[in-house]
């Protein structure tokens, strides 16, 4: 059986996260609930995500992100076979999907 992330605990932190008003409050509670380490690896998960989205190359993305193949083909596998969150919230950042020539 999966594992879900659909829980009352989790619940609980998104509506929290949803109460904060401003960048700079999210960078704090970041801080009290999250290791450093922890928000960078999801942040550079992110950006694997949007460079993948842009069609990057993986060893441009290795290069650039300092990220493992390995990571780069998880998040690759989630964008495949996920919910398509990362293109959604991409589309509402205004990041055009390249264009084949």
């Amino acid at each position: 059986m999966k594992k879900t992330i659909r829980t009352d605990t989790v619940d609980a932190f998104l509506d929290a996260i949803r109460c904060l008003s401003d960048k700079e409050e999210l960078y704090q509670f970041l801080d009290d609930v999250c290791t450093t380490n922890e928000v960078v690896s999801i942040a550079q998960r992110f950006a694997v995500a949007r460079m993948l989205y842009e069609e990057k190359t993986y060893i441009e993305i290795a290069n650039e992100t300092g990220a493992s193949t390995a990571t780069i083909s998880r998040v690759n596998r989630s964008m495949i076979q996920g919910n398509g969150s990362y293109e959604r919230i991409f589309r509402r950042q205004g990041i055009e999907k390249p264009t084949k020539e």
